[in-house]
């Protein structure tokens, strides 16, 4: 039997010496914190677990192993999540002897959640430790797409790099895994490697340069419905908004802006997993970086309570959610079937695979419009060569 204890520290945080928001107003009034007096006996009836893990071996700069202890003392600062949404923080991950051992000890932790469908949150610790999420979803037999919110690419064509800038290298080149796409969002073409580019685009990987991202920041959130890990380096964000992280870049995010993204993955129907790793309080400023991951946790779980599960009833026939709209262009044999939510105005892609059943991609009303004009939307064209590969 999977006992919680033989994996985790329980929850122990000093109470702060001034709060702002108290009582049933604060985060703590609507989770629940396993504690040495207080422990989980019943993870089934959660929906959300909160993960620490201060381990920030393989990266440049061991000090994010403090990252989650920083991270939780000023997520419990902020407001409740509304809603009815029921989260348990567990604690820290007791660190391995190496840095495999700890690897090792996540992956059963995620396994387990994932097989009691409840969505965890890694609080990192290096994003190093995104290796575990693969090994998770294949064990649990979860074919999936990770989307990551990074300055690079963490892979790597020469050897000797730290873990956390090649974590790909281990997933993308498994042929056990069941890693299938790759999406990034965000990244600085002058902090990548032109080769390692040219080589994810060969992938059909969807590389979105934070230029692109800033124009038009929600044709993003189509990305994030049809992903099942989510992977956020605070490196992502610029450094005069999160200086403590090992790698900072005077461009990148602003605050406002990873929150936003955070929470277009809270309301994905699909998210199975979601990471948040690299803050270092060695190198921060007044608990600033430590402070921004907060909200962006926050800002993820206040969209997970919001979240209305669309995808699994696309194809419900009669329910009465969904307009179906067909498209003609020119020079193609099949029209281009687009799907509308009439609650909630989400757009999708309805594309028919080898065995004949339909299948959805999640897509943006501009998409609806450009095949309007008689153009083929670029999600349709990815769409339609991931079916086929």
């Amino acid at each position: 039997m999977f006992d919680f204890k033989d994996y985790l520290n329980p929850v122990s945080i000093e109470k702060p010496d001034f709060e702002i928001l108290t009582g049933n107003a604060g985060f703590p009034h609507n989770i629940y914190i396993h504690t040495e007096n207080n422990p989980v006996k019943d993870i089934s009836r959660f929906k959300v677990a909160l993960i620490g893990v201060p381990d920030g071996r393989n990266s440049p700069g061991n000090g994010s192993g403090k990252g989650p202890d920083e991270i939780r003392r000023a997520l419990y600062g902020l407001a409740k999540i509304p809603g009815k949404v029921s989260i348990a923080d567990l604690g820290n991950m007791k660190q391995g002897a190496a840095f495999n051992d700890t690897l090792a000890g996540l992956t059963d932790i995620l396994c387990h959640l994932l097989r009691e469908n409840i969505l965890p949150v890694i609080i990192g610790g290096s994003s190093a430790l995104a290796t575990s999420i693969d090994r998770a979803l294949t064990i649990t037999g979860s074919k999936y797409t990770m989307i990551a919110v990074d300055p690079r690419i963490d892979y790597s064509i020469e050897s000797g790099k730290p873990d956390s800038l090649t974590y790909l290298n281990r997933i993308v080149n498994n042929s056990k895994s069941s890693f299938s796409q790759y999406i990034n969002i965000g990244y600085q073409t002058y902090l990548n490697d032109q080769q390692v580019l040219n080589r994810f685009l060969r992938r059909e990987s969807e590389l979105v340069r934070i230029g692109d991202v800033r124009q038009a920041i929600y044709l993003t959130e189509p990305s994030f419905r049809d992903s099942e890990a989510a992977i956020f380096d605070i490196s992502a964000v610029r450094q005069s908004d999160a200086p403590g992280t090992a790698i900072p870049s005077p461009n990148g995010f602003y605050g406002e802006e990873i929150c936003l993204l955070s929470r277009y993955a809270g309301i994905s129907d699909k998210l199975k997993v979601f990471g948040l790793f690299e803050v270092d309080p060695d190198l921060d400023t007044r608990y600033q970086t430590s402070g921004l991951a907060a909200q962006i946790l926050w800002f993820f779980l206040e969209g997970f309570s919001q979240k209305q599960y669309e995808t699994p009833v696309l194809n419900t026939a009669g329910s009465g959610r969904f307009i179906k709209y067909h498209v003609r262009i020119t020079d193609m044999e099949d029209d281009l079937i687009f799907i509308k939510s009439t609650f909630t105005e989400r757009w999708w892609i309805e594309l028919t695979d080898e065995k004949g059943e339909n299948v959805y991609f999640a897509c943006a009303y501009e998409d609806y419009l450009k095949a309007n004009r008689n153009e083929v939307p670029d999600r349709w064209v990815k769409a339609s060569n991931r079916i086929k590969s």
